[in-house]
């Protein structure tokens, strides 16, 4: 079911691939906390000066928490010119050419970013507002994870843009997109039948910044691709989308949605498919099913409960696939995490969406 070597194109990917024995990160809630201690900090300060300082690192904390930047990436950064509230986006540079990459943020923290701009003063005062010594905001980063009940060394700015890199690759974003938010060489996407532009890199990643704002779907598995061919049939029609980790994913929709959406070869699309549509299994030999999609992966983690259980398992690219099943079915797997497991969905499971 995956598109010619789609182990080949992962292989290159594993600096932000969570797994395993990856380094230590925070998670959502972790990250929330420091965001909220910084922000109260920040805001409860009657002295002017000192108010002044705590925004500005709660600013830089910003930054590096919802673009995955580098600490010295975002002291560099000119607010007045490299940050756009009307496209949410963040400009990086490159040295002093003229190579940089445009980095969309959600727009709740747009506005925040917006506001402390806004309270730090003047358009002279906000070109120097990211001017700060590295070693400072280090010390005040983790002077806060402490505060808040975190080791010290979970507050470094690197554990920080490490976490959103494992974030965004849990929330589905597929690692292209999470290499070149992250500055990193996208790797060759030769074993794609089709080719992913810049372009195409960037509506991808403002598709997964847009949902993870929103939050409104109740669909856990997301995906993110390319049409590669159309199929016409008497009622229905067939859609093959061909993804950026070099994965096939197949649908079938009624003419009259293909119509609506507007679906032609070579157009991108969002994939989705609930949860419970998900099958897992436990070996190849066990896949004895009608299923269109079929992909091979790890078993992440296991969330065991009374009534209804889920998987999560990671394939080759990264990308996680959550199955919900009853309780009797997980015990009937036995599955853990680090084991090989299979994972299966029909084409009438997934739905797309279109820009």
């Amino acid at each position: 079911m995956k598109l010619p070597n789609p182990r080949s194109a992962a292989s290159n990917q594993g600096r932000v691939r969570p797994g395993p024995g990856s380094e230590r990160c925070l998670d959502a809630l972790q990250l929330a906390r420091i965001e909220k201690a910084l922000r109260a900090r920040a805001d409860s300060s009657r002295r002017p000066d000192l108010a002044h300082s705590r925004r500005r690192v709660f600013l830089i904390f910003l930054l590096i928490r919802y673009t995955g930047a580098r600490l010295n990436e975002v002291l560099r950064l000119e607010p007045a010119h490299d940050f756009d509230p009307k496209k949410r986006t963040v400009r990086f540079r490159k040295g002093s050419g003229s190579t940089y990459r445009d980095v969309q943020i959600p727009e709740a923290v747009s506005a925040e970013i917006q506001r402390i701009l806004t309270l730090l003063g003047p358009r002279d005062e906000k070109r120097r507002a990211l001017e700060l010594d590295p070693a400072h905001v280090r010390r005040k980063f983790y002077e806060l994870a402490e505060a808040v009940g975190l080791p010290r060394e979970l507050g470094a700015p690197e554990v920080i843009r490490r976490s959103r890199a494992v974030e965004l690759m849990q929330g589905n974003v597929p690692l292209p997109v999470v290499q070149r938010i992250l500055g990193h060489s996208t790797p060759n996407l030769a074993a794609a039948y089709v080719n992913f532009s810049e372009e195409d890199t960037r509506r991808a990643e403002a598709f997964f910044v847009d949902r993870e704002n929103r939050r409104k779907t109740s669909a856990r598995n997301a995906f993110f691709g390319k049409i590669e061919a159309i199929r016409k049939g008497d009622i229905q029609a067939s859609v093959e989308i061909a993804t950026p980790g070099g994965y096939r994913i197949r649908t079938v929709i009624t003419h009259d949605s293909l119509k609506r959406l507007g679906l032609k070869p070579g157009g991108l699309v969002a994939a989705e498919v609930k949860a419970p549509w998900v099958t897992v299994h436990r070996s190849a030999n066990d896949l004895e099913c009608s299923a269109d999609n079929v992909f091979e992966g790890t078993v992440e983690r296991v969330v065991s409960g009374r009534v209804t259980s889920e998987i999560v398992v990671r394939i080759g690219d990264g990308t996680e696939i959550c199955s919900v099943l009853t309780a009797e079915s997980l015990k009937a797997l036995a599955l853990r995490p680090a084991d090989k497991a299979w994972v299966a969905f029909s084409a009438f499971t997934v739905v797309l969406q279109a820009d």
